[in-house]
């Protein structure tokens, strides 16, 4: 082992800087596993911590209508303290200026939160708006109107003075206010603003404290059926915890397998520049052999040599994700449910960081080391001795079996599901075969039509990519998947982006009003044509709940674990309507369209082919609803392919006529705006004439998506950076390292004659053609991913932008062109003679 350690560091002397440029693309790698981990331990700690801040209360119970304050009484040891908030949407106002938004308003009655601060200015305003007629209305609405605390807000029939701006709340991510911005009122005004009738979608909150030492989760534990029949539901310190872990733990794995693909780009270059490093070494390796040194030794000696570089820049690596990881609370803030999250040093992410870092290295480069254990002493007498190649077969797919088993389980480390995993590695196999399959049939097709009639330059140029040691299939693959990572995500966030401005174009609706009650429907109607607006869709809509399917209730229909449907079949409110006719976004895929009920029989309803495949219906299932109270027997006469992406009223059942017509309902008004002006125009007259109807403006809508998106983007794009940038480091490796092959022959080329000016065009055009193919492998899976995407999860016309491929295409092309003619300047700076005496 001394003599393995002293010829390791003896033989680096000359090669430490090439060496550490093998690993230099694992420190991209390692560095965003780090910072990310880090993160993620980070926030599990402070969710941890500030849990019951969080939630703000001991627990949560939850309805969808009002509980009886017996039931409520049942959940609350002595000495608990209870608040309560009613939730619901509606449009507000703001007298000052007209402006008009649809907003979540937010009743509250009672000293909650009981655990934390929210943050408002001025500071106590957000105790303070509960005494008298104020609000407390989101920041971010009150920046888009310019409103001051002092103005005045209306909310439906009730106009509130603004006592404060919310900045922030523990538990509400700060993303929410461009979806859904709050307004706190004082429930005591709830009944005054008229918003709450029947019909309307509300949500009923009760927060409890609870005294020391009482165990919440032991105390609901026995009361979970009496919940669940009364339709309650409910949240704990510890469920909370649970699900905001399992969330972020989620969008944590998806940062992490981002980072992996950075570090499995590098280890394919560690593996591609360890290759050429020891077909550089193999006449050392051949000298050592004749001196008696084993095979084994020399392998020994350049394992130690990759470890220890191994390990320098997995500590580089992790030491930059350490710094990295300051700033990813800062990138992703507006995402998180807390306002500050620690950016301690995670002295486990290290290690671990380290550890991957170290063994990866290690494993990518064996295959190449392997050469060693067959180099012959004969290689020192005789030059004409083949480089060797790991003819051992057991040796060599020994090794593949090990790369692949060691991807597996650190694919699973990070993931912790094997169906997950399986997928995840699947779909990363396909992307890099694919990507080799192009680099592969665009280098036989180089050989197989080369263009014997062109000039020279070019010529020598192009037969670069397919002569001994060329890098062609490495640097498509690393920089394609790097590239194809970053395109893939530009072009779906614009197709989303697109298919919400297409919505709202030509003659699609782009307003729809909704909460009408049945005596205001007219007027409304009559308001919209007024503001010369078309009237595209008038529908009545009841809100219902399924109570049995087949004879089988929900109780009945979990025991059978082989049959049973999904949890929101049963759980959720459905809101139907009835006619006669289909409408343009349905289709009939299975059985009649009835439109009218006839008496006597069974109710014929129509539903959508998802709501068939979670209720595991045929035609003729029997489905019995509740219609606020009133059992309604029903059965599937037909199926329907419901379009949902368009902007209308689309729903999962349908009732013919003669049915639901008495049933409590509200309506729904679907029309279509020209401009800003007409929308802003009707919205303020909407709510001055009726407060409790709401309005969606579809160009609302896409600035709240386009901001939403934007900021999700933002945080995948920086991680995804780190894929590209691994790929430009391999990049900058294998030009370096190619040097040394193409060094003798561009020497040669200026022995026959060839002019700097040549040698240059010739090392530019071989590095063009390489950075044009792994930007167009990149680019062109990316657009077929997208398009595959749009096509069969979306369900979106596929209309990409081209122009950012372009500059795309026009960066990685012009990067890879200057690095490799930074590195020819040797060649070209030189007399021939002297390079010639160095070289050889």
């Amino acid at each position: 082992m001394h003599f393995i350690l002293k010829m390791a560091w003896r033989d680096s002397r000359r090669n430490r800087a090439r060496l550490f440029l093998f690993v230099s693309a694992v420190v991209a790698g390692i560095a965003a596993l780090t910072a990310v981990r880090s993160f993620s331990v980070n926030l599990t700690r402070d969710i941890d911590r500030e849990a019951k801040t969080l939630l703000g209360a001991d627990l949560l119970i939850d309805a969808r209508h009002p509980a009886p304050d017996s039931l409520l009484a049942s959940f609350a040891p002595v000495g608990s303290q209870r608040a309560s908030a009613v939730n619901f949407l509606s449009m507000v106002r703001f007298p000052s200026n007209g402006g008009t938004r649809l907003s979540q308003i937010r009743a509250l009655e009672g000293n909650y939160p009981f655990y934390g601060k929210w943050k408002s200015d001025p500071e106590n305003s957000w105790q303070s708006f509960r005494n008298g007629k104020k609000a407390l209305v989101d920041h971010a609405l009150m920046l888009q109107y310019g409103i001051k605390p002092g103005d005045s807000i209306q909310v439906g029939n009730v106009t509130f003075a603004i006592e404060g701006e919310l900045l922030s709340s523990p538990g509400r991510a700060g993303i929410a206010s461009a979806i859904a911005p709050v307004v706190f009122i004082p429930q005591v005004w709830l009944d005054s603003t008229g918003l709450v009738q029947k019909g309307s979608r509300v949500d009923y909150q009760y927060f409890y404290q609870t005294p020391a030492g009482i165990d919440v989760d032991a105390l609901l534990d026995p009361q979970e059926k009496k919940m669940e029949d009364a339709g309650l539901d409910y949240e704990t310190v510890a469920s909370r915890k649970r699900s905001l872990g399992a969330a972020f733990g989620n969008f944590g794995t998806f940062l992490n397998l981002v980072g992996f693909i950075a570090l499995l780009l590098g280890c394919i270059g560690v593996a591609g520049a360890v290759h050429i490093y020891i077909k550089d070494k193999l006449p050392t390796v051949a000298i050592l052999r004749c001196l008696g040194a084993s095979g084994r030794k020399a392998f020994y000696v350049y394992l130690v040599q990759v470890a220890g570089i191994g390990l320098l820049g997995a500590i580089l690596g992790a030491v930059l994700g350490s710094l990295v990881q300051k700033v990813l609370p800062i990138l992703v803030r507006d995402l998180l449910p807390i306002e500050n999250v620690s950016t301690d040093f995670s002295w486990s992410a290290v290690g671990q960081g380290v550890l991957l870092g170290l063994a990866v290295a290690v494993l990518f480069a064996l295959l190449p080391l392997a050469g060693i254990l067959q180099t012959s002493p004969l290689r020192t007498l005789r030059a004409s001795v083949d480089a060797p190649t790991t003819s051992d077969r057991l040796l060599r797919w020994g090794v593949y079996a090990l790369i692949s088993v060691s991807i597996l389980g650190f694919t699973w480390w990070l993931v912790g599901d094997w169906k997950e995993t399986l997928f995840f590695i699947g779909g990363l196999a396909a992307a890099f075969a694919m990507l080799y399959g192009l680099a592969a049939l665009f280098t036989w097709a180089l050989r197989r039509f080369f263009p014997k009639k062109w000039n020279y330059v070019w010529r020598q140029g192009i037969a670069n990519l397919f002569r001994p040691q060329n890098q062609t299939l490495l640097l498509v693959v690393t920089i394609g998947l790097g590239t194809m990572l970053l395109s893939t995500l530009f072009l779906v966030q614009n197709l989303l982006l697109k298919q919400v401005a297409f919505s709202g174009s030509g003659n699609q609706p782009n307003m729809v009003l909704f909460d009408i009650q049945a005596n205001d429907k007219d007027s409304v109607a009559a308001l919209v044509s007024r503001n010369g607006m078309p009237l595209l869709q008038q529908v009545a809509v009841v809100t219902t709940r399924v109570e049995t399917i087949d004879g089988k209730t929900k109780q009945q229909d979990e025991v059978d674990t082989l049959t049973s449907k999904p949890r929101w079949v049963w759980d959720r409110e459905y809101r139907v309507t009835f006619r006669d006719t289909l409408i343009d976004t349905e289709e009939i895929v299975e059985g009649a369209w009835v439109g009218n009920y006839e008496p006597g029989k069974p109710v014929p309803v129509s539903i959508s082919d998802n709501l068939q495949r979670g209720m595991k219906a045929t035609i003729g299932t029997k489905i019995v609803f509740n219609v606020q109270g009133a059992r309604i027997e029903t059965e599937v006469a037909s199926v329907r392919k419901v379009n949902f992406n368009r902007v209308q009223t689309n729903f999962m059942v349908v009732f013919p006529k003669g049915v639901l017509e008495k049933a409590p309902q509200f309506h729904v008004v679907v029309s279509k705006v020209s401009s800003a002006e007409q929308s802003a125009a009707f919205q303020s007259e909407l709510v001055r004439r009726f407060p409790g109807v709401s309005a969606i403006d579809l160009t609302q809508i896409l600035r709240s998506v386009d901001e939403v998106l934007r900021k999700v983007s933002f945080v995948i794009r920086f991680m995804a950076m780190f894929s590209i940038l691994t790929g430009l480091l391999v990049l900058i490796s294998s030009i370096y390292q190619g040097k040394f092959a193409r060094i003798r022959e561009s020497v040669l080329l200026r022995t026959l004659g060839a002019s700097r000016k040549q040698i240059l065009w010739i090392n530019a055009i071989e590095y063009f053609m390489l950075g044009a193919l792994a930007c167009l492998a990149g680019v062109g899976l990316s657009v077929a991913g997208a398009w595959a995407l749009s096509r069969f999860a979306f369900q979106i016309p596929f209309e990409p932008e081209w122009w950012p491929l372009l500059l795309t295409f026009v960066v990685i092309t012009g990067l890879t062109v200057l690095m490799g003619l930074f590195n020819s300047r040797e060649v070209v700076n030189k007399p021939p003679l002297e390079v010639l005496r160095n070289e050889v």
